[in-house]
């Protein structure tokens, strides 16, 4: 209907004016709700070919909108803006039509997310990584993308030996069944006791007069970790055996979160395979003038000429960078995907390192480069105090998770929402909201902004949260399950409906260009605002209208239809989100 009004507009200002305009500058918008209408056009900027004011000009548009619209039915003017009313068959017509059926698209998109590090369990910033990942990833397949969601797991270097290390000097051969602790969280207990007797080392030296940081170099414990680095490079079989085990250790947990959270991966990279890719690129790099050598003999880009700086790609001694890496992997990713995008999901912080490594890979020549994109997101902050990890540095995301379920618990429990429920049915219930609302309110913010995680605001029932569109979802299932079956089957013969109804359709309709507008933008946020919107357009109409006790059959069917389309739209929308909603509340 937009583009029919602007088509309209076109051709009423070449008869009407003489006046040739193209279409982008024709503006319109919404009616205000305080006005009568459905689509308002600006007529000011058109007075200059009238000759007339702004009034009369939207006036002259007004009656050629009459003769020339289809579904016209009234129009009115307020100083320049001209208020265009459909008729609600228009309305009724497009409800009737509408459906979730989108056009396969022939690209292949890769989504990389998650990338934790094997000496520690997940932590409220990975939840966020995680949940933007997969829901981008969702809302690009619904769209018709082809997607393939993977994970580059960093299980090497010096972080992972200081775990190995203290587990072997501290940990009296202590196993996730022995402690009764995931395996991930007692890896991430011995990086803990590793940086504990770390800083005391520390201190120890500079008692005897050490300077800091040659304290930090000289201290046994790191010297032990950098000699099993090294040992673990060799392949020495006792160390790599001890790898093994710890990292399957970290497997299981991270397997028990992300399935919890409601994540997954079409293919995990590995950086232990990863970590020497890239140097054959750097090499030939070099031989093209691409990279040029130091004296020491590290070798370098100048990405000055760009606004950036030099960056080192391959040490003196010839081993790797995470630059170098990256290069590597990503054209190990390219050559087994051939995707025309590839997404990064990584925090803000990495902003440079992804633009310097994207110039590189176009510098060296790989077309694909263009299609690569950073999806950059700001940190996650928490109320001061807030359910601090045992660690006592990070928020564990277990351990949040497991928090926001009782949160959930405990505020449904004091408003009687699980009446008639089996204790199942109410755990069930439990974790689905605590769950929900701490998604939807990690993904309602863009992902570019910093955000304040406040659980308890999360979970009330009345903001703009995720139990507030699960019951709104809940809600309608409860109507639907004692609704008559043919009320739900029956053809629509409706004329006429209120306005509440109209507005209602009118947020249905408006998906699509939601879920491309979400794609377009890999924003979430996009969805979680929509799902809002609609979740409060029906309750709208729910507290308006009589529904299943309206007496006019033909009244009720069309809004237990209308109910049932929207129930399967949040139903739609939430799951873009990792979302479920449950059927009683």
């Amino acid at each position: 209907m937009e583009q029919a009004i602007k088509l309209i507009t076109q051709n009423a200002l070449k008869e009407l004016y003489q006046a040739n305009i193209q279409l982008e500058q024709i503006k319109i918008e919404p009616t205000n709700p305080d006005f009568v209408g459905d689509y308002t056009l600006l007529a000011f900027p058109f007075s200059r070919f009238s000759k007339v004011g702004p009034e009369e000009t939207a006036n002259q548009l007004g009656v050629y909108f009459s003769e020339h619209l289809n579904y016209f039915e009234s129009f009115n003017v307020v100083k320049g803006f001209l208020n265009i009313k459909i008729k609600t068959s228009y309305w009724i017509e497009q409800f009737k039509s509408f459906d979730l059926n989108f056009e396969t698209k022939n690209e292949n998109i890769m989504v990389e997310y998650s990338s934790p590090n094997t000496n520690k369990p997940l932590h409220l910033g990975h939840i966020r990584n995680n949940l933007l990942g997969f829901s981008v990833a969702q809302i690009l397949k619904l769209n018709g993308f082809d997607v393939k969601k993977v994970n580059l797991i960093n299980d090497r270097g010096i972080h992972i030996c200081k775990s190995m290390l203290a587990w072997k000097l501290y940990g009296n051969q202590e196993t996730p069944e022995s402690t009764g602790l995931k395996g991930d969280h007692l890896v991430g207990k011995y990086y803990v006791e590793f940086d504990k007797n770390y800083k005391n080392q520390i201190l120890e030296l500079e008692q005897k007069g050490i300077d800091k940081k040659e304290a930090e170099k000289q201290a046994p414990l790191m010297l032990q970790a950098q000699e099993m680095l090294r040992e673990w490079e060799k392949g020495n079989p006792e160390v790599l055996s001890l790898w093994q085990t710890m990292n399957q250790w970290v497997y299981d947990g991270f397997s028990k979160t992300y399935k919890q959270l409601g994540v997954d991966f079409d293919k995990y990279y590995y950086e232990s395979n990863t970590y020497l890719s890239g140097k054959d690129i750097v090499e030939e790099g070099l031989k093209r003038n691409i990279f040029f050598k130091k004296e020491d003999g590290s070798v370098w880009i100048d990405l000055s000429a760009d606004g950036l700086d030099e960056k080192l790609v391959l040490r003196s001694d010839g081993t790797s960078v995470y630059m170098t890496q990256d290069i590597g992997t990503a054209i190990l990713k390219y050559n087994e995907f051939k995707s025309n995008k590839s997404i990064y999901v990584v925090g803000n912080e990495q902003d440079y390192h992804f633009k310097v490594l994207f110039l590189i890979l176009e510098k060296l020549g790989f077309e694909w480069a263009k299609g690569l994109y950073h999806l950059s997101y700001g940190m996650v902050d928490l109320p001061s105090g807030k359910m601090k990890s045992r660690e006592g540095t990070v928020v564990d995301a277990d351990d949040l998770m497991q928090e926001m379920i009782e949160t959930a618990k405990q505020k449904t429990e004091e408003l009687g929402k699980t009446e008639g429920l089996t204790e199942e049915q109410k755990n069930e219930l439990y974790e689905q909201l605590g769950m929900g609302a701490l998604k939807f309110f990690m993904l309602k913010v863009d992902p570019a902004k910093r955000m304040l995680f406040n659980p308890q605001e999360s979970i009330d029932f009345q903001g703009d949260t995720g139990p507030f569109v699960q019951y709104a979802y809940a809600r309608i299932k409860s109507m639907l399950r004692v609704a008559q079956p043919e009320d739900l089957l029956a053809p629509i013969a409706l004329e006429d409906i209120t306005k509440s109804e109209t507005n209602l359709i009118k947020v249905i309709l408006e998906f699509p260009n939601e879920l491309n507008k979400a794609s377009q933008n890999y924003s979430p946020a996009v969805i979680a605002h929509y799902v809002l919107e609609l979740a409060k357009a029906f309750n709208r109409v729910y507290t308006e209208v009589s529904l299943l006790r309206e007496p006019n059959h033909q009244k009720r069917q069309f809004r237990l239809q209308l109910s049932k389309q929207t129930a399967e739209l949040i139903q739609t929308g939430m799951g873009l989100l990792g979302i479920s909603c449950p059927e009683k509340m």
